[in-house]
């Protein structure tokens, strides 16, 4: 350490430093909420919203539509439902949508995404996952 920077000097502009991080922060994340509010939450790219669907496919009811609140907003937009129960989609950055059943295995639309997902269940009930 140099003689002209004593301890104190140093704890002290650590301490200011801490501080201002500190008073900062609230501020920051207020901005960040705000612009956050402000977003149109129709799909992350600006693409066409998808084309309902309401289908009988190999004994499933397939329902796909869009959705007007909720989780489902923040995933493209869109809702699907196997025999009434919530098939958690979500449309990437490239427009592609993968589910929850075949999450490792892209589609270029909603209907055959859900299409696919029935086929992968193979008869078994889909359970909804919980989403916090």
């Amino acid at each position: 350490m140099s003689s002209n920077v004593s301890r104190r000097l140093m704890l002290k502009g650590t301490a200011v430093a801490a501080a201002g991080v500190a008073l900062a922060t609230p501020t920051a994340l207020a901005a960040t909420r705000s612009a956050m509010a402000g977003m149109d939450h129709s799909g992350h790219t600006g693409m066409d919203m998808p084309q309902p669907f309401d289908e009988v496919y190999k004994g499933r009811r397939i329902v796909g539509m869009q959705a007007m609140s909720g989780h489902e907003m923040h995933h493209g937009g869109f809702a699907v439902t196997i025999d009434g129960k919530e098939l958690h989609v979500m449309q990437n950055a490239d427009g592609s949508w993968i589910s929850v059943v075949n999450h490792y295995q892209t589609f270029p639309d909603p209907l055959s995404l859900t299409r696919a997902a029935v086929d992968k269940l193979q008869g078994a009930v889909l359970v909804p996952i919980q989403t916090n």
